[in-house]
Parts: C-alpha cells; structure tokens; sequence
C-alpha cells in the first residue's frame, strides 16, 4: 500500500494494492532504503532553514539588522528541537482527541532505535527516531518563517518566548488536526480481518475496528482535507499569524518615509538558492519512501517554482518597466510554497499552471494589497506564505483530479481510487484553510499580548534607529 502523504496528513492518491503478496499480519521491517532517503530528506529541510532561510531574511532587512535576523532563526530551531523532543512529537502524532495528541511519548518515551514507524506501504516501515527528525525539522522551520513579519522592530526576549508558546499552543494542535492519523497497517489488518471474519459476532466485531481505525485521525484530516507536505501546517499558519504580529507591532520607524532595502541581495539569492534546493527534502521527502511518488513530488517541486519565479518576474517586468532578481527571487519561493500541499497530487502540467498562478497572486499581494491596507509585513511573510499556501491548498482539491492529470484520492477500503467529486473535495480544503486562519490568527493574537505584557514586543525608537544588531546582541554582522 503506497501513500503520498506524510503519516497522518489525510486522504492519499497514490494507487497501491490493498492485499499485497504477503502473509496477513506480517511484522513490519524497516527498509533501509526507505530510511537513507528519510535521513537526507531531514537534513535538507534543515538546510532550508539554516542557513537557508536565515540567509534569505538576513540580505532582505538593512545591514544593522542582519545579525538579530539569523539570531532570531537560529534559536527558533534550537528551542523547538528541544521543544518537540520533550512533547511536542507527542501532542502532534499520538491519538487523543481529534485536535490533540496525548503525552504517551512525552520525553521520547518508547521511541528507540529499534521502533518503527510507518510509511505509506503496508508492513514497510522507517525507524521512528528517522520520522522523529524528519518532523521535528517542520516544527523548527515554521516560528522561523514568522520571524521576517516582524524582523528590525521586536524584541530579541520577545521573540525567545513567544516561540516556544506558539508552536506549542498553535503549532502543534494544527499539525495533529491535519497529519495525524491511525496508519495504513491499522486500516490494512482491521480490513483482513473483516474479510476473515466467519460468524455474525466477528463480521461485528471486525467492522467496529475497521471503523475506530478510520475514525482515529485530526480533525481536518477527517474532514478529507489533502495537505501533502504543509500548506496548511507550515505556510498558512505562519503566515497569518506573521500578518498578525506586523500589525500589533507596528511599522517601522520611518516606514514609508525611510529607504528600507535590502542590504545584500546577494546573500538572499544564496539563501533562495538553498531553500530551493531543501525544499526537495521538504517535498519529496513527505512521501515517506524513495517511490515513485517522491519522484513526483520532486518533479514538481522544479517545475512550479521555476514557473512562478518567471510570472513574477515578467509580471512585475511588464508593470514597472524592468525585471528585478528580488522579484524572481520572491516568486520562486511562492512557487515553492503554493507547490507544497500540491506536490503529490498534481500532475506535472498542473504543477507549471499553479506556479504561473501563485507568482502573479503573491505579487499582487506583495504590493497592491500591502500598499492598499497599509501594514508593514518587513519580509512579506503573509503575501508569500499565507496566500501562497491558500493558493496552494485549494488548487490541490482542483489538480488531485485524474482528468487533470492528478493522481486521485485513495479510498482505503476498496483499495481503489475514488470517484472525484470536486464539490465534496473543495468544501474539505476550504474548512482546512479557514479553520487554521481562525485558529492560528486568534490564538497568535493573544500570544502576541501575553509576551508584550510580560517582557515587551517592541524595541525603543532609538534603538531601532541604531539597531538591533548592537543593542540586542552587541555584536555586528560585518566589522569592516
């Protein structure tokens, strides 16, 4: 039984056999191969955020604040790693209720280099502590992103504790609605035993696992909703609540007024560069398994961003008279993000149409919406993550379809792939994208309040005017 969803991420479309050659109830092993791809997969997306993302950010703000940007990254993903180690995994991908896990892993109870967990085949699994990482790596890069919302204006102790308050009270409870789920080992034995079953009393009995087993998911898992590798966990969430912060922050001092460009844009095209390159860990690696549907995922994730890096380009080219490496730069990284819940489910073709889509949108957000409401987002978190990430999880229920060249959804049961129906699949996606707005843009809110009662969200004017870089870390980026 194959997959193309990260454990727990909802319906699948890749086909796989139900029954396979195999004695029933066979024990899982680890596939070493399976398990070398998820440990270069892991490391990736760690590249994606340092120093991939973190060199990206660090050439966007001004040269006095360089240095509080890759600070400001770098703790997030070591206090999260702690985070996740402690409980974080365990509220994420244990059962409990529909929107959060339980403490049965607390502290990595039970995960030892010889439990397994599984992949998208049944009775093929990787090694937990592999898994373990692997998400571990999602929960570091997602405060990680919030951070440019912000960058050059909030506090360094205000970011340190609303970090670990976000991931734990938003970041984790929408990973379990939307990822979690029972596995394909618990659907494939519940189904064999149904087909066993010989009396009344076992076809009874054998039904009532099937159905605990189906039901034993997130909530927006159950709902059908298909996030591949995270629009909606990662993008949609960090961008809303980064839209948040720009505002209970506030601008700049001197935004609008002050020019405010990057101050190397060379080391961001170094950081986008290796974004692109982690982001093949980040999307071809949510496959679980060196498959087929890895290489899909990896294909699109070529093909959707190099589209959108070319919209925005000849987009913003055609509207201000000139190509700007920023602006292919920017589309890249919303082909990137829009590709994401898309990447194993959309065929090829699709993958170039939602990049020309996300490139133009993205860019219109960066800009006309921006100017238009008047916020001061430093990096543009929200016109890139969060309407990247809508574009992205609601063009999946689109380009899933067969006609379209998409790969389906898979009905477990059956083993077949089911008949489409695209009301039915937009209603999940559109429940998927509102409920974490709400949840996270809510709950981000009264994080934001809390830390600016406790220790301050913002830093003085003057030393803002100085910088970050000397008053919050006396320390320099460069020293020339």
């Amino acid at each position: 039984m194959t997959f193309a969803r990260p454990l727990g991420a909802g319906l699948t479309a890749f086909a796989f056999s139900l029954f396979t050659a195999t004695a029933a109830f066979a024990a899982p092993t680890i596939n070493k191969g399976d398990n070398a791809w998820m440990m270069t997969s892991t490391v990736l997306v760690l590249l994606m955020t340092i120093p991939g993302l973190a060199l990206f950010y660090g050439g966007l703000v001004r040269s006095k604040n360089m240095l509080s940007v890759l600070a400001q990254v770098f703790y997030s993903v070591c206090i999260v790693c702690i985070i996740w180690a402690l409980y974080g995994y365990s509220l994420t991908f244990t059962g409990g209720s529909p929107y959060l896990g339980g403490f049965a892993k607390a502290f990595m109870a039970g995960i030892t280099p010889d439990s397994a967990a599984g992949t998208f085949s049944v009775d093929v699994n990787i090694s937990e502590l592999v898994y373990f990482c692997f998400q571990m790596t999602f929960a570091a890069i997602t405060p990680a992103l919030i951070v440019g919302a912000f960058a050059e204006r909030m506090r360094f102790a205000a970011v340190a504790l609303f970090v670990p308050l976000w991931v734990t009270l938003i970041y984790f409870p929408i990973a379990h609605m939307v990822w979690y789920w029972a596995g394909p080992d618990a659907i494939s034995d519940a189904v064999k035993a149904l087909a066993a079953a010989s009396d009344g009393a076992a076809k009874t009995a054998a039904q009532a696992k099937l159905d605990e087993a189906m039901a034993d998911g997130g909530q927006i898992f159950l709902w059908g909703a298909l996030d591949f590798a995270g629009g909606t966990v990662v993008h949609i969430n960090a961008g809303i609540a980064g839209l948040v912060g720009a505002i209970l922050v506030g601008r700049r001092t001197g935004y609008g007024r002050e020019l405010m460009a990057p101050h190397s844009l060379t080391m961001s095209m170094i950081g986008a560069s290796l974004l692109w390159v982690g982001w093949f860990g980040f999307n071809a690696g949510s496959a679980l398994e060196a498959s087929g549907g890895a290489a899909l995922a990896m294909a699109n994730t070529f093909l959707a961003t190099a589209a959108a890096a070319l919209s925005w380009m000849f987009a913003e080219w055609i509207v201000r008279g000139h190509p700007s490496l920023l602006g292919a730069l920017s589309g890249a990284v919303a082909g990137l993000v829009a590709v994401t819940p898309a990447a194993g489910f959309s065929g090829p073709m699709g993958a170039i149409v939602l990049g020309l889509l996300a490139g133009v949108v993205c860019l219109f957000a960066c800009t006309v919406l921006k100017n238009a409401l008047g916020y001061d987002d430093s990096l543009d978190v929200f016109g890139v993550h969060c309407v990247g990430g809508i574009i992205g999880a609601l063009a999946t229920g689109i380009l899933v379809n067969p006609a379209l060249g998409g790969s389906g959804v898979m009905d477990y049961v059956t083993g077949k792939i089911a008949d489409y129906d695209m009301a039915t699949q937009m209603l999940a996606q559109c429940k998927a994208v509102a409920t974490t707005l709400l949840y996270s843009g809510i709950g981000s809110a009264v994080l934001y309040k809390i830390v600016d009662l406790v220790v301050g969200l913002r830093a003085s004017v003057e030393v803002e005017r100085e910088g970050l870089d000397l008053t919050e870390h006396t320390e320099r980026a460069y020293n020339m």
